[in-house]
Order: structure tokens, then sequence, then C-alpha cells
């Protein structure tokens, strides 16, 4: 396997960071996990109010458990609130996929991550979300930065589908026998013809 997309020195820089890291489900996080816990003491965030239905966040929180489990990592479960979330996106239901909805469903979960690595006193956040191809890099890294300088924690910016990332959270997962969704979480992006690049 090739390594992650975090240069060496940064690598470096990080070495035995307390890192909360952001999991929307299993597939998305097991190589990753795999490959930041050899310098990193990683814990996942699993934080999730978007996924639609709820029997569909249960598939997904119980693969994250299984993978952390597997490496093990501890999990942290936050609560699914989607009433809040669809709150936060109200208005915005017909946004094509990987527009501003998109947008605020990102800064909706990474400001609940930041909030509970301070309430652990952790290091720094990140997410797992940059491993997607269908998931802009720079704009979540973006807003990750910006929450991280407005709360006083840092995060780490990353785009884990690069050197092969995505691919490798591909193989490992069926390795591993974990359950892989069709679609992003919400009830809105369940519809293909609702997506657009980004």
């Amino acid at each position: 396997m090739k390594p992650l997309i975090i240069p060496p020195d940064q690598c470096h820089e990080l070495k035995d960071m307390n890192l909360l890291i952001h999991v929307c489900c299993a597939p998305d996080a097991v190589y990753i996990f795999k490959e930041l816990r050899t310098f990193l003491k990683v814990y996942a965030f699993f934080y999730n109010p978007n996924i639609y239905p709820e029997n569909e966040y249960d598939k997904r929180r119980i693969e994250t458990d299984k993978v952390c489990k597997y490496l093990n990592i501890q999990n942290i479960t936050g609560a699914y609130d989607s009433g809040r979330w669809h709150q936060i996106v109200q208005g915005l239901e017909t946004e094509l996929e990987g527009g501003r909805r998109c947008e605020l469903c990102y800064t909706f979960r990474l400001e609940a991550t930041a909030d509970e690595a301070l309430k652990r006193k952790m290091d720094g956040f990140t997410t797992v979300l940059t491993v997607s191809p269908h998931k802009n890099a720079g704009i979540i890294n973006e807003i990750g930065l910006d929450i991280g300088v407005a709360k006083g924690i840092r995060y780490i910016p990353s785009d884990f589908k690069k050197k092969e990332g995505f691919k490798n959270s591909v193989k490992l997962s069926r390795e591993l026998e974990l359950y892989r969704q069709n679609y992003c979480g919400c009830q809105f992006s369940i519809y293909p013809e609702s997506k657009i690049s980004g």
C-alpha cells in the first residue's frame, strides 16, 4: 500500500498527536485509521445526523464499531439529532448534491467534531470525508480550517483519496466484508439525478 497524502515532515510534526477523526462510514475510515494509527493516537467520532433512514444510520454505526474494534481504536458516537440537521439544511432540499446543502452538512458535523475534541482535550481533529472521489477536499478543508481557527483547535487538512487512498479503502473494506452503502447519507442524496461533481 502506498502512503497516505500526508507529507513526511508533517507526519513527524504530528507524531503522537491525539487526533479525533470524524467518521461518516466504516469503508471510508478503515484504511485511513490503519495508516494514521502508526504515528498518531487516533480516536473515531461517528456523528452523522444527516443519514437517512435511521436503520441505515444504525448499519453504518455498527460497521464503524466493527472497524474500531478490529483496529483497537476508541469510537465515540454522537447523538442522532436528525431534527436539528433538517433545520440546518431547510430550504436547500432541492439543491444538487455537492452544493450549498452539502457545505452546511460538512460544517455542522465538523463543528460537532471540533467541540468533542475540545471537550476531551485532544490536540486536533479531521475527517475521513476526503477519501471519497465524490467529495471536494478543498471545500472540506477550508471549512475545517475555519472552524479550527474559530474554536481554537487545530484542524488537520487532508486529501485521503490521493495516492490510491480510495482504492485502498475499497480493497480493505472488501477484505473485511464491510457494508458499503450506495449513497452519501441524507434522503436528498439517494437519487442520482440530484448529484453534481464536487
